[in-house]
């Protein structure tokens, strides 16, 4: 056929037009190039000469970026990999260690259009439709000197997931009548997993992977990749990752492996579907290139995108690493979209912007206002999401973490206690006090105790300690029931986790004594200073120590425990805040600078005032004993040691104002964020405010200073 189609075509005018023999031979070197493997070719001109060209699998002109870029970077990629799947073949084709590959026949090659799939024994077929409604295709041999003709139909890829009840169903159906293409079965398979609980799902997926007509299946789907339809290979690819097929097994990695090869026939829907599998995928060779693929077709074509949702898949595929000219790109591509942005692209787009570490402010905003206006009704996933997402990205944005609370909080009977803690541990990570939510979560652990247990307590302290959250109604019945919980399982919990869970109710002025007790052992000590994080756990046992011996407690005991010297501060004072109290107190005897008090307690600046506060007194005049000497300490704090967007002080910060206070100091906290911003006469100002005020500590510091 060939060489007549070149005669004809050779013996043809040059007027444009080919006839219908020429058109079959055109094709037919095309579909041979795209199927045989790198190799020297000559190619026709329609001139009738020939050159000699280096043909490459799957060259697609409209990407020739990437035309060379397949060469390059598939040539360092090794295949070898262990704990393949067994897979077995009549021919021998298939082998099981090593690199697998499945012979055809060079004529097969040539005339076999990629829509086309072959039996085992690479007998041509034609297709026709079984009894159940699947595509089938029939073996037949017509002898023919010139053409061998193939009847080909479009391969039927509706949803067929509800036909069947589990995943052995589907390859029953396989097993008795095989249809092309394979990755429909296993795109059938997925779908019918996705409706499956947890439990379920585990409990078919080994019925599937010990299904004897699994690995038949895999077989054929391997023999198929070459020829089939790209996002066909796409979606079993996609199909077969969600399944939990192992990613270093030999399916798996021949498909990458084709993926490579054939990645210039994607499309914008074929971008999406790699995108999203490649995203979900670990790391290895095979997919490190397809991710770089990625990004070039990414940098290429991401003006051209026109969904939203295949926008968002590559954002998650590029990666962390990728160049941040390509994340500028992609967001300058998002931000051009934004009015045509649906409630669930806004939801997505967090996460996408999580999966390349790009904080985009202005893309987040929006968004975020979005998300605000469609939040009654958002499932808990997608919440968890987004706040996981906006931790990682360090994005504090107190209307959306304020209306996500206030959210859980009018529909607190409709979630679980579980679900409400993992939203308080995420607040946590921000800084966020959501102070209805936590009022609501404390009386609910009051009145269903049985909810607490080890794990849960410990997670519960710490946030309420971290945040200093407390509730004078409650908080003594709540921290009774949080040491109920600690002291029912003492003989389970780690000394790591008591350690932890024991300092956190100190932090809160609170102090369960079977728990000390069990956490003062001299065992339990000595391994707390010899294993696990020495250095936290030093700091921790200084904090327990110093509570025990300032805050008014029950334990009587006294303390010995061996614990090392403590490392000599850095002396670095806030130098704006020196500089407006030398203006404001008239020199530097009028105050004192890095005290050192005793229990490991440190101050930045003390200042001596008479009893009123109302005048200050030099050092060398003043005698801190005296009944008319009011101690006053100056401490500079970040913005962190409060709560955000408040001047509620965290966990630590209260708790030296209370010890503080127990060693007859008054507190002035300054906030160095707020200082550095203003000019040294407002700093002056605002000092002179706090310094000279006779005016009472606001009720939420009284409250953490005090006993419960």
């Amino acid at each position: 056929m060939l060489l007549t189609a070149l005669k004809s075509f050779q013996s043809g005018s040059l007027d444009g037009k080919m006839n219908n023999k020429t058109t079959c031979f055109l094709w037919s070197l095309r579909q041979f190039s795209t199927l045989a493997p790198r190799r020297t070719l000559w190619l026709v001109h329609p001139w009738g000469l020939c050159r000699r060209q280096i043909a490459h699998p799957s060259w697609n002109p409209r990407n020739p970026l990437l035309h060379d870029f397949d060469n390059r970077s598939q040539s360092s990629v090794h295949y070898l990999f262990q704990n393949a799947l067994n897979f077995k073949s009549v021919n021998g084709d298939l082998q099981t260690n090593g690199i697998h590959t499945a012979t055809v026949p060079a004529v097969v090659r040539l005339l076999c259009s990629r829509r086309l799939s072959l039996d085992s024994k690479h007998s041509f077929f034609s297709v026709g439709q079984s009894d159940d409604g699947l595509w089938k295709r029939h073996i037949h041999h017509e002898a023919s000197n010139e053409t061998a003709l193939i009847k080909e139909t479009q391969p039927n890829y509706r949803d067929r997931s509800q036909e069947y009840n589990s995943l052995s169903d589907v390859l029953d159906a396989f097993s008795k009548a095989p249809t092309f293409p394979s990755s429909s079965y296993f795109l059938t398979m997925w779908k019918i997993a996705k409706r499956m609980s947890k439990d379920q799902k585990h409990f078919e997926k080994q019925l599937m992977f010990n299904h004897p007509a699994f690995n038949q299946l895999c077989e054929h789907m391997m023999r198929e990749a070459k020829i089939m339809h790209y996002d066909h290979l796409l979606f079993g690819l996609n199909a077969m990752v969600n399944l939990g097929i192992p990613q270093n097994t030999l399916l798996v990695q021949t498909l990458l492996r084709i993926t490579q090869e054939r990645i210039n026939e994607c499309d914008e829907k074929c971008l999406s579907i790699l995108a999203t599998a490649v995203a979900s995928m670990e790391p290895c060779k095979n997919v490190d290139v397809l991710r770089a693929g990625l990004r070039i077709l990414a940098d290429q074509q991401v003006w051209k995108i026109e969904r939203i949702f295949t926008l968002q898949a590559m954002m998650k595929c590029v990666g962390k690493d990728a160049p941040i000219a390509l994340k500028k790109k992609l967001e300058m591509k998002a931000l051009q979209e934004l009015d045509r942005f649906s409630v669930l692209n806004s939801q997505r787009m967090f996460g996408a912007l999580a999966a390349m570490n790009h904080r985009s402010v202005a893309l987040l905003n929006e968004c975020s206002k979005v998300v605000l206006e469609n939040i009654h009704g958002c499932p808990s996933k997608i919440l968890f999401s987004i706040l996981q997402a906006c931790r990682d990205l360090r994005y504090r944005n107190v209307a959306l973490l304020t209306g996500i609370a206030d959210y859980v909080a009018a529909t607190f009977d409709m979630w679980r206690l579980k679900q409400v803690l993992s939203f308080l541990l995420l607040f946590e990570t921000f800084g966020f006090r959501a102070t209805h939510l936590m009022d609501l979560f404390m009386k609910k652990v009051v009145d269903e105790p049985e909810f607490l247990n080890v794990k849960t307590a410990e997670a519960i302290l710490h946030v309420y300690s971290s945040l200093g959250h407390c509730h004078r109604g409650q908080n003594r019945e709540f921290l009774d029931r949080m040491a109920g919980a600690l002291t029912g399982s003492l003989h389970q919990i780690s000394s790591d986790e008591l350690l932890q869970a024991v300092c956190s109710c100190c932090v809160m002025n609170h102090f369960p004594l079977a728990a000390i007790n069990q956490l003062l052992q001299k065992d339990v000590v000595s391994e707390l200073l010899t294993s696990g994080n020495v250095e936290r756990n030093i700091y921790k046992l200084r904090l327990l120590k110093t509570c025990l011996e300032l805050d008014d407690t029950p334990y009587c005991k006294s303390l010995d425990i061996p614990l090392p010297p403590v490392p000599a501060a850095p002396q670095h004072p806030n130098a704006k805040v020196e500089g407006a109290l030398r203006s404001l107190l008239g020199g530097e005897g009028c105050f004192s600078t890095n005290v050192q008090l005793p229990h490991n307690c440190r101050i930045d600046f003390e200042i001596r005032m008479d009893a009123n506060r109302s005048q200050v007194l030099p050092f060398s005049d003043a005698d801190s004993s005296a009944a008319d000497t009011q101690r006053v300490a100056v401490l500079c704090v970040r913005p962190s040691s409060y709560c955000l967007q408040s001047t509620h002080p965290r966990g630590l910060l209260a708790m030296k104002m209370r010890h503080l206070n127990i060693m007859g100091f008054h507190v002035i906290l300054v906030n160095t964020s707020e200082i550095e911003r203003l000019e040294m006469k407002d700093a002056i100002t605002l000092l002179k405010s706090k310094v000279y005020s006779t005016e009472a500590l606001p009720a939420a510091d009284v409250n953490l200073q005090s006993p419960c």
